[in-house]
């Protein structure tokens, strides 16, 4: 029996992309009528718009691990992040212009650095040890990327505060070209002469019978994974609006929309993190965590410094002591724990720990400002 799925069969599935589209076109049809009915209208709405966001980036999500499985690694795993990086660029972006907060688009890469190296590495390495106890991966991987975080996130989020005010342009300048020159390196290396780093050899699994990702038709996912980023970008622009209002009507603190354009992005990864984990891959959680952490800041930060510089408006990049306190602290500890070629529950506790801490720094107000 052929296994392997029709285009038609590809598109047929997609029932979360037709919801989260009608969601999207009632929303749009009421949105005066909601704006109306006052900020927990607004809310609800802006709540439930995330939700299909989320959906849609399930499925983009999906679709991207089918072209992942049928370029294998690292391509697949460039995929994966890219993709969901350029969701986070989407919805940022979209949130930027209907908010005068200088500091979002510096607490969402802080939220998403947290999200991914501590909530991600830290839930999959905890769950997936206390199944299989210690979980290999190649170490080769996890030093690079650990370097390449340090270096992207100093240069862009921590010299910037010694910056004089008058000369910010051209900081910003040297920053995009920073980040430019490390991505183009690091990407030439990781698809070339050092693409070993991000791969482990893992045994093959017999799915009897089950189709895999491999047996999915190419051409309609790279239909659909075109159109569910757009459609995040239509959803954005209609929830941008209820989540802004909504939050100042309350008194919440707009930047706390950060954490919610981070948690948006990183759910897709979260989900396939943790299969991977749960069935003894941890070699995609380093991919899929480090490299989500590494594309967040060296290609986000050039898309907000080329907007500061276009509009003349500065936006604040540099973070905070607490924000610089916690990124150390997580680097430092991703350091130790990442060197050896082996996770374990034990270690995936100690990231866990640090994503509960900057949560609850989160809900008390001062994981952001």
């Amino acid at each position: 029996m052929d296994s392997k799925s029709s285009p038609l069969e590809a598109f047929s599935g997609e029932a979360l992309l037709v919801l989260a589209l009608g969601i999207g076109g009632a929303a749009f049809l009421l949105e005066h009528a909601i704006v109306g009915w006052g900020a927990l209208a607004e809310l609800a709405a802006a709540a439930a718009l995330i939700a299909a966001i989320i959906a849609v980036s399930v499925r983009v999500a999906h679709h991207a691990e089918v072209l992942a499985a049928k370029v294998g690694d690292p391509y697949g795993t460039m995929i994966l992040t890219i993709s969901a990086v350029l969701v986070e660029v989407i919805i940022l972006v979209i949130l930027m212009t209907g908010s005068n907060s200088p500091t979002l688009a510096r607490d969402t890469i802080f939220s998403a650095v947290m999200l991914d190296m501590n909530g991600i590495i830290g839930l999959s390495a905890l769950l997936g040890g206390w199944k299989h106890g210690e979980q290999p991966y190649n170490d080769d991987s996890s030093k690079t990327y650990v370097a390449m975080i340090l270096t992207a996130m100093g240069i862009s989020m921590v010299v910037p505060e010694f910056v004089p005010r008058d000369r910010w342009q051209f900081y910003s300048l040297f920053t995009i070209g920073a980040m430019a020159t490390l991505y183009w390196v690091f990407l030439r290396n990781q698809i070339g002469p050092h693409s070993y780093f991000f791969n482990y050899s893992y045994p093959e699994k017999k799915t009897r019978g089950r189709r895999s990702l491999k047996d999915e038709p190419l051409v309609p996912s790279i239909i659909i994974l075109v159109a569910g980023i757009v459609m995040i970008g239509l959803l954005a622009e209609v929830m941008s609006l209820f989540l802004t209002d909504g939050l100042e009507a309350v008194g919440v603190p707009v930047a706390l929309a950060a954490l919610v354009v981070a948690a948006m992005s990183a759910a897709p990864e979260i989900l396939t993190a943790l299969r991977a984990a749960l069935a003894n891959r941890m070699q995609v959680v380093i991919n899929i965590a480090l490299g989500a952490s590494l594309s967040t800041v060296i290609l986000t930060v050039p898309v907000i410094e080329a907007i500061a510089l276009i509009t003349g408006q500065p936006i604040v990049m540099a973070m905070t002591p607490i924000q610089t306190m916690l990124v150390a602290i997580t680097l430092i500890v991703a350091a130790i724990n990442l060197n050896d070629g082996e996770t374990n529950a034990i270690e995936g506790m100690t990231h866990f720990v640090l994503f509960a801490t900057f949560l609850m720094l989160a809900l008390l107000g001062v994981a952001a400002g």
